[in-house]
């Protein structure tokens, strides 16, 4: 059920690796993918899918519509097990699928490729390299520990109290990421640097990403903050002049870094006894004096009036 980017990329995951599509379904009328075509598989309404008979219900929707599309479903026999991709909901978001007169029970869970699709991504070797959330019914978990397995990926429980935060924590690694890198953009574009240089920040961000290792990710901190270079006030300043609204997050990621810094210095033995901060007083210097710039009344101002 949903066959576009992130559910049509699961499938094509699981057929390279032998599974077998018996139906296709979307919320909207139109045309189906063309993948779907070489696969055989059937195509039916939303109101016309039952998947009794088979393994697995594979249900790819946005999380605004997964209760709608649930209890579509649940009016029809379903499969033994449902697994929803949502990160955020909980396998339960599938619970109504657990009922029904005349029929066998349906477990529900989550299956959460931490991935983003801002494009189909068929190929296995992604599946390979990708993290998988689990959460749910028994035979839920254990299904989507047996399709993790064969896709040669990792995989957890991550219960349901714990999955608004795993969530959040997901769209800051992507969705974080590509809007700092948008404002490194627009922050080039206002100051006149050539457009060239957008392909510049792009490889820059990729080449620091991948030398980050994630036990230890602060690590790979490079420029002034891993310095405590005093340059970072000066260009700060600088920034409140001419894209103020980019002010004051700058600064915040710039305290998170020294805090990142900080925690990595403890964790290693580095600054045993001294105090919060990673012990370096160029460090300290600059943290005093960023804590004193959000302190500031109207700090937030700027980067609330751009929203």
């Amino acid at each position: 059920m949903g066959p576009g980017k992130a559910g049509g990329s699961v499938a094509r995951w699981l057929l390279a690796r032998g599974a077998r599509l018996t139906l296709v379904a979307r919320r909207r009328a139109g045309p189906l993918p063309r993948w779907v075509a070489a696969t055989g598989a059937r195509p039916v309404p939303l109101e016309a899918l039952a998947s009794d008979g088979d393994d697995l219900l594979l249900v790819a929707v946005p999380d605004g519509a997964l209760q709608m599309v649930a209890t579509t479903l649940a009016r029809r026999p379903q499969a033994a097990v449902a697994l929803h991709l949502s990160g955020a909901q909980p396998g339960a978001a599938l619970a109504v699928l657990r009922r029904g007169a005349g029929r066998a029970a349906t477990s529900v869970g989550g299956f959460h490729p931490l991935r983003a699709f801002p494009r189909p991504l068929p190929s296995p070797a992604v599946a390979r390299r990708t993290f998988f959330a689990l959460d749910g019914d028994p035979a839920a978990v254990a299904l989507g520990r047996r399709l993790a397995a064969a896709l040669g990926a990792p995989c957890a429980e991550v219960a349901t109290p714990l999955r608004p935060l795993y969530h959040l924590a997901a769209t800051w690694a992507a969705g974080g990421t590509v809007t700092l890198l948008g404002a490194a953009v627009a922050l080039h574009a206002a100051v006149g640097v050539d457009p060239a240089a957008a392909a510049g920040l792009r490889e820059l961000a990729a080449g620091a990403l991948a030398a980050v290792d994630p036990r230890r990710p602060a690590a790979a901190l490079t420029g002034p903050v891993a310095r405590g270079d005093g340059g970072l006030l000066a260009q700060l300043t600088r920034l409140r002049a001419v894209a103020p609204e980019l002010h004051p997050l700058a600064v915040l990621i710039a305290l998170e870094g020294l805090r990142q810094l900080a925690v990595q210095g403890v964790a290693e033995g580095v600054v045993e006894g001294r105090g919060e901060g990673s012990g370096d007083p160029s460090r300290e210097a600059l943290r005093r004096t960023l804590r004193e710039v959000c302190a500031d009344p109207g700090f937030l101002d700027p980067l609330l009036r751009g929203v």
